[in-house]
């Protein structure tokens, strides 16, 4: 009996160390990270599906403008009715209110640095009949474009799909684009999430994003509201070209292709880019090139706000811009607000 009483007190003590071994081996492969005061995730309803493996979360956050302790850079890019940039403008046609109080400018300057650029092209159903638009309007951007730039392409219909990546080659894709049959339906609104995303490791400091597209959206996972705040957050300028050829046929098209124009200002205007609608297919190419140079031609204005309280508030901004010459009245494409720095 004796025997047997030690037999089980050691069999005890051997359960009881390899229980601590196995403890404390899960103790040690716990890792906690604590979330930052700058993370500000969306939040979706239940019934939304997951994004797909090649789409990053929506709770991704970037700055929405460049401040610099208390300096606020504000780009601002000016065309005339006509829709080409004005490029002869100087410090003193600009005037800057920050929740409607004029602020004193204290830098400014003309950037044409190069930028990193994700192209946004649309091949679902509905561009069968625009495809070789699209490429035309593909190959009017680049040849107006910085050659230092550098750029990915993102396709989608379905879903959105990676064309080419930054580290190949503008003919590369083109010749890609060139292999695609349109189909599908439209997840528009995936596709500027994921760009949204790749541009945050991005090579350069300036970003855009160009959209081109009939502007229907029938398939995406997010919410027009939830770009529009990831795009309002960012420091990607979003610029689109609508391609709308039967505007005079509005009983013909489907309620995501009439809402088309609608959804492409909001996020644009959102961003600080624009939307360039076009009615005659012979003219995309032409507002490629005019959007390409236009990203040249940047004004950047900066500014310490009279209110100096870090009270992460949202502070709206208005730029007016006076013209130099008796020329008709200037366009200004800039970001609406920032969130003031947190206490």
């Amino acid at each position: 009996m004796p025997s047997l009483t030690r037999l089980v007190s050691l069999l005890s003590t051997l359960a009881l160390l390899a229980f601590s071994q196995v403890f404390a081996q899960s103790d040690a492969d716990v890792h906690i990270t604590p979330r930052t005061s700058m993370e500000r995730p969306i939040h979706r309803s239940s019934d939304a599906p997951a994004p797909p493996d090649s789409e990053p979360a929506l709770s991704t956050r970037i700055k929405p403008l460049r401040v610099d302790v208390d300096l606020v850079l504000v780009p601002v890019t000016v065309t005339n009715p006509a829709n080409q940039p004005v490029l002869n403008l100087d410090k003193p046609n600009f005037e800057l209110f920050e929740n409607n109080q004029r602020q004193q400018l204290q830098f400014f300057s003309v950037e044409d640095a190069p930028i990193s650029i994700g192209l946004l092209l649309d091949v679902s159903r509905s561009m069968r009949s625009k495809i070789e638009t699209e490429r035309a309007a593909l190959r009017e951007f680049f040849n107006n474009a910085n050659p230092e730039d550098d750029y990915f392409a993102i396709s989608f219909s379905n879903r959105p799909k990676i064309l080419a990546n930054a580290t190949q080659s503008i003919g590369t894709i083109e010749a890609k684009l060139g292999e695609v049959t349109p189909d599908g339906n439209t997840a528009l609104l995936d596709a500027v999430s994921l760009g949204v995303a790749k541009l945050h490791n991005s090579r350069y400091k300036r970003k855009a994003l160009l959209i081109i597209s009939d502007g229907g959206d029938n398939n995406s996972r997010y919410r027009l509201r939830d770009i529009k705040s990831l795009v309002q957050e960012s420091d990607v300028m979003v610029y689109a070209i609508g391609i709308f050829d039967d505007l005079n046929l509005p009983l013909l098209k489907s309620f995501e292709e009439k809402m088309g124009k609608k959804w492409l200002d909001e996020m644009t205007d959102a961003s600080g880019g624009r939307t360039v609608i076009v009615d005659n297919l012979a003219r995309v190419p032409e507002a490629a090139a005019s959007i390409s140079r236009e990203l040249r031609s940047q004004y950047v204005l900066g500014y310490k706000p009279s209110n100096t309280v870090h009270d992460g508030s949202w502070r709206r901004i208005k730029v007016r811009v006076t013209p130099a010459t008796n020329e008709a009245k200037l366009q200004a494409s800039y970001k609406r607000g920032y969130s003031a720095p947190g206490r």
